[in-house]
């Protein structure tokens, strides 16, 4: 199986009383996810589905994909793909499409992060995905404890 896990784009700031579910991209967050997909897509990123935690930013990046990628298929949301989800359990709602070749999953930091690290076994790995990211990982084991191998990243300044 292939994860593409893609943090969500530059986003506005909070507001008091605004909860943090609730911020939106900005443009500038919109042009750079539409611009690091398009290099995505040229890459042969063509995912089955794409799953998106139910933040506002994160579902507005997911749709951006789905028109970047010619997504077929509605975008699901993963509950556990929030900003200080456990990758345990977002591998354990993982499992459950584990008949697709391929997914992109569209996140939070430090949620992504410490994903990336519990897919490659490697707890103590420290990666920095900015806004707008995509990281390629190939699972070779799906089982309980999954065991991946991270293929590339694409980061927003490649397109710059």
């Amino acid at each position: 199986m292939e994860l593409y896990l893609m943090r969500h784009g530059i986003a506005e700031d909070g507001e008091p009383g605004m909860a943090d579910s609730e911020r939106r991209l900005t443009p500038e967050g919109k042009t750079r996810a539409a611009a690091t997909l398009k290099l995505a897509r040229r890459a042969g990123v063509r995912p089955d589905l794409i799953l998106s935690s139910p933040y506002i930013r994160a579902m507005q990046t997911a749709r951006i994909a789905k028109e970047e990628l010619s997504v077929a298929e509605e975008i699901l949301e993963l509950p556990t793909l929030v900003p200080h989800g456990v990758p345990e359990n977002t591998w354990n709602e993982l499992r459950d499409y584990a008949n697709h070749a391929s997914l992109l999953l569209t996140g939070h930091e430090p949620q992504i992060s410490h994903l990336i690290a519990y897919l490659l076994n490697s707890p103590g790995l420290m990666v920095e995905v900015k806004k707008a990211s995509i990281v390629r990982i190939e699972l070779v084991s799906t089982g309980p404890a999954p065991r991946g191998v991270l293929r590339w990243m694409i980061v927003p300044a490649m397109v710059d």
